[in-house]
């Protein structure tokens, strides 16, 4: 989508986000923002702007610099959790606003995901050895050195007001989203794109279970397929929202071009994405 179709003046933030996704050192915030900006348009870029200085306010309200990961941990969770209020509960992954930056910094509740990327922007403002940490099923914080032992690495969950983990805790989070044990690589720190397209795909999972919200599932597949790095099957999906929202031929050409890619891996699989792409061009009459 162009600039002059969004009408004159307007920005594109799709546009903006794919330049941020492909930049040296992608900035989290300013990604999980513009997804907020594409999620609503009202927000404009005054919205934007506060996000961030609200950012940088959280950031100032550190009454010191702590020393070492724990006592990072530590004033955080004090901060953020008990005298900011930034928490989750069950009822928050039922709403599109937990998974959208600007919403989570208004109401200062969201996912795991999201609150975590309120304590990472705040804490990197803030000078801590801070990052992302993707166990599955639970999206948590680290500081320190990642996968490094309990005095080099301290966990916390800001969706529990940023209590302070044990291995234990780690290992049944791991435990209860596969039934497996934790693996050590899962301490390792999640890359940005990562973490974004993580958010993107909670949002897509969200609005497929809705289908009165296409709109909302086909924009965060497309937000994906700016990443530099997503999954191929993306394109199939944008293509059967398509169909599912009457471009019958635009879905059609999508379908093809996705068994294209498929056919020397999958032939079968390709073959029945072609009836699938003729069954779409046959609604057209």
């Amino acid at each position: 989508m162009s600039e002059s179709s969004l009408g004159p003046g307007l920005p594109d933030w799709r546009q903006q986000f794919a330049e941020e996704a492909r930049a040296e050192q992608p900035d989290l915030a300013t990604l999980c923002l513009l997804i907020g900006a594409v999620a609503d348009p009202g927000l404009g870029q005054t919205g934007l702007d506060e996000a961030q200085i609200e950012l940088d306010r959280l950031a100032g309200l550190l009454p010191f610099r702590p020393v070492g990961p724990r006592s990072w941990a530590v004033a955080l969770a004090e901060l953020l959790g008990a005298h900011c209020g930034f928490e989750g509960a069950p009822a928050d992954y039922q709403r599109l606003e937990s998974s959208l930056l600007p919403e989570v910094l208004r109401h200062r509740r969201g996912l795991p995901i999201l609150l975590s990327v309120v304590w990472l922007e705040v804490a990197r403002r803030a000078g801590a050895p801070v990052y992302g940490v993707a166990l599955p099923g639970h999206f948590v914080v680290g500081f320190g050195r990642p996968g490094g032992g309990p005095e080099e690495q301290v966990l916390a969950d800001p969706f529990d007001a940023g209590r302070l983990l044990t291995g234990a805790d780690a290992e049944l989070l791991v435990a209860g989203a596969t039934g497996e044990p934790l693996d050590p690589a899962m301490l390792r720190a999640a890359d940005p794109l990562d973490i974004v397209l993580r958010i993107l795909n909670n949002i897509r999972a969200w609005a497929a279970a809705r289908p009165e919200r296409s709109d909302v599932q086909l924009w965060a597949v497309e937000l994906s397929l700016l990443l530099p790095a997503h999954p191929a099957r993306l394109r199939y999906e944008r293509a059967q929202l398509l169909v599912q929202r009457g471009d019958f031929a635009s879905g059609a050409v999508e379908m093809e071009e996705y068994a294209d890619v498929v056919e020397p891996v999958e032939p079968l699989t390709a073959e029945a994405i072609r009836g699938r792409a003729r069954a779409a061009r046959a609604r057209l009459n």
